[in-house]
């Protein structure tokens, strides 16, 4: 089968396009002949030894994915050859078949195609434990998302919206922003031209948010806490912008604020269940049409670098994703 490889650390144009063995199902393991493989902005850093997550070589890259099971392995009951299914595995889906773990793996809804499937889990997985479990967001509160034209960001204006609260999309163009209102925002703030503090102040009537969402990092981070409601929550989910800013402590005591981490990987791993009634609960949504799972862009497996570009120069406005 053809497997895109990353041998060293590398950037995009270093990756490797080759044969190698098919993979047999192991007992409790699926193989899945994979449709589409979703490429995240973490992929840029995997592949360079910037991630937390550190693989021994060689690795695929490529953590989400959606396919049809090819065979099963020994004590798997739950699946069947023929079956549509997605998963997060981390890394490694950026080849044409794959063995995971049988009870990882999600059926599809009748209805959703493998392209949108493949690109939900992480975006949509990792913002609603977000702004549910971390933030406990409220219906009629008010939500800021920095970064709201990205794949998260997305996900954060679509699920902020379906969860009743009154969302404020936060981006560095007028192009993105008419993106993210036409995914459901309810105003828009462009801070490449606008001061990102004032400008959230104004929108809310001086009274500031009640939650951000920020996976985006640098200079921005700082000019929305100091803008945020008394009380507020301020969710760090990650860093696009490629600096780790440092918080004035004082920020926090004088708003009353609580800083919450988001590390979804890690909750998935120890709140299986929960995470699973995520995942279930998204497909759903999106199967109903309530969540866009909107894709920027396809790729070939083989074009794998250009993909990654696209996600490194920040132009993806939803998914990247390459078809198998």
């Amino acid at each position: 089968m053809k497997a895109v490889l990353c041998s060293r650390y590398c950037g995009p144009d270093e990756l490797e396009f080759r044969d190698i063995p098919d993979p047999v199902a192991a007992a409790g393991e699926a193989v899945v002949r994979v449709r589409a493989a979703a490429l995240n902005f973490f992929d840029t850093l995997i592949i360079a030894g910037k991630y937390q997550t550190k693989p021994a070589f060689p690795f695929s890259p490529a953590a989400e994915f959606a396919g049809e099971v090819e065979s099963v392995g020994a004590g798997v009951t739950t699946l069947r050859p023929g079956d549509r299914v997605v998963a997060n595995i981390g890394f490694g889906a950026a080849r044409e078949k794959v063995a995971v773990v049988a009870d990882r793996l999600a059926r599809l809804p009748d209805g959703l195609d493998f392209e949108r499937a493949a690109g939900l889990i992480v975006t949509y997985g990792t913002t609603l434990y977000a702004l549910r479990e971390r933030a406990q967001l409220a219906d009629g509160e008010t939500l800021a998302v920095l970064g709201a034209a990205g794949g998260v960001g997305v996900a954060a204006v679509e699920i902020g919206k379906l969860l009743g609260a009154r969302v404020i999309a936060c981006a560095s163009s007028a192009e993105k922003l008419a993106f993210a209102q036409r995914r459901g925002a309810d105003v828009g703030i462009n801070y490449a031209e606008e001061n990102l503090k004032d400008a959230l102040r104004r929108v809310t009537g001086g009274q500031g948010p009640d939650v951000i969402y920020d996976p985006v990092g640098g200079d921005a981070t700082e000019a929305a806490l100091r803008a945020i409601a008394w009380g507020g929550r301020f969710l760090v989910v990650g860093f696009a912008a490629g600096e780790i800013p440092k918080l004035p402590l004082n920020l926090v005591l004088l708003k009353g604020c609580d800083v919450r981490g988001v590390f979804w990987g890690a909750w998935t791993a120890r709140d299986r269940a929960g995470n699973r009634a995520n995942i279930e609960q998204i497909l759903q949504w999106c199967a109903q049409g309530k969540l866009s799972a909107h894709v920027h862009q396809t790729f070939a497996l083989a074009e794998i670098a250009q993909a990654l570009h696209t996600l490194a120069d920040r132009k993806a406005m939803g998914k990247v994703i390459l078809r198998v």
